[in-house]
């Protein structure tokens, strides 16, 4: 009988998708195995459709009562692919073996505070897939997973039918400000394309694609809230290119093998997580500046620039 298998991430979309090779890997070179993925209630759509997932278990209650609760499902291991404080509680709830994939925290610290680089040159893909190495997995080099059901695939929206037209998707949104390529920015760049703009985020983004769309016109259409993930992933595997900050959509691109420009503001592709497409040769443009002093400032972002100037992504 196969090994029973639960592998913990918790968040968020682009770390999530990122896992997708360890999945397919685990499935594939494990005979009879059983995969179980543990994620919050709002990126369970990112894994539901997986072929490789036998079962999605939900992160709604603490830490250490979720972990009573799988102690019950009888498990052979935990691949931790989140490792913090919470998947802590929940392994030793569980009591069962684990590996943890290697966070590099203290790199990761010296590159932001010190800008002294002790990062790998290595993808945080390999880093995931490194975790695997006492169960004698190797990385299949067939780069990200996403599956999108059948219900979020897009035939029409008002008019506009994705299968039947060349477009651009361009995802505008970032969790944090310091991610994001300005407005003016997007819009002097969006100009010189040839094709339509399908703009896409969350409902916070949408006032920002309103000021997008009005001064892009009938080239550009702003679906900011108004898609789910699963739709907005649709839209960007039908599109000629990807044009994406460091965020959840960049890496679903990757996943579709779309190419992709990528803009980079106080986070850098140092950290290792830059669009991956494993063997396949795909038109990558990371676009940044590697000549600010400060940059990067923050392995996530921040609410505004710490030095009042924003040069990371002025000066692109």
């Amino acid at each position: 009988m196969g090994k029973k298998i639960l592998i913990l991430r918790f968040s968020s979309i682009g770390d999530i998708v990122l896992t997708t090779p360890v999945v397919r890997c685990l499935k594939n070179q494990l005979p009879g195995c059983s995969i179980h993925y543990l994620t919050k209630s709002a990126y369970a759509p990112i894994l539901e459709n997986n072929p490789y997932i036998d079962q999605v278990h939900l992160l709604n209650t603490s830490a250490w009562a979720k972990g009573i609760a799988l102690r019950k499902e009888n498990f052979d291991l935990i691949i931790d692919l989140h490792h913090n404080l919470r998947s802590a509680i929940i392994k030793k709830a569980m009591g069962v073996k684990a590996y943890s994939f290697p966070k590099l925290n203290i790199e990761k610290f010296l590159l932001v505070y010190f800008k002294v680089n002790k990062m790998p040159n290595k993808h945080i893909v390999d880093r995931y897939l490194s975790t695997l190495l006492p169960l004698g997995i190797e990385n299949d080099d067939e780069g990200l997973d996403y599956f999108i059901p059948e219900k979020d695939r897009i035939t029409d929206w008002n008019g506009f039918k994705p299968g039947s037209v060349a477009f651009y998707t361009w995802a505008i949104g970032a969790q944090h400000f310091t991610k994001r390529l300005p407005n003016h920015k997007i819009i002097e760049r969006a100009k010189q394309l040839v094709h339509p703009v399908v703009l896409l985020g969350g409902p916070e983004d949408r006032a920002n694609g309103d000021l997008i769309a009005a001064a892009l016109g009938a080239s550009c259409i702003n679906l900011c809230g108004q898609l789910n993930i699963n739709q907005s992933a649709f839209l960007v595997s039908k599109s000629m290119k990807l044009f994406s900050n460091d965020t959840g959509l960049m890496h679903i691109g990757a996943a579709f093998k779309i190419p992709i420009v990528s803009f980079w503001g106080n986070t850098t592709p140092t950290f290792g997580m830059y669009p991956y497409y494993g063997k396949y040769v795909v038109a990558n443009t990371l676009v940044e500046n590697t000549n600010i002093s400060c940059r990067p400032c923050s392995k996530i972002g921040h609410h505004a620039c710490p030095k009042k100037h924003f040069q990371c992504m002025e000066t692109l």
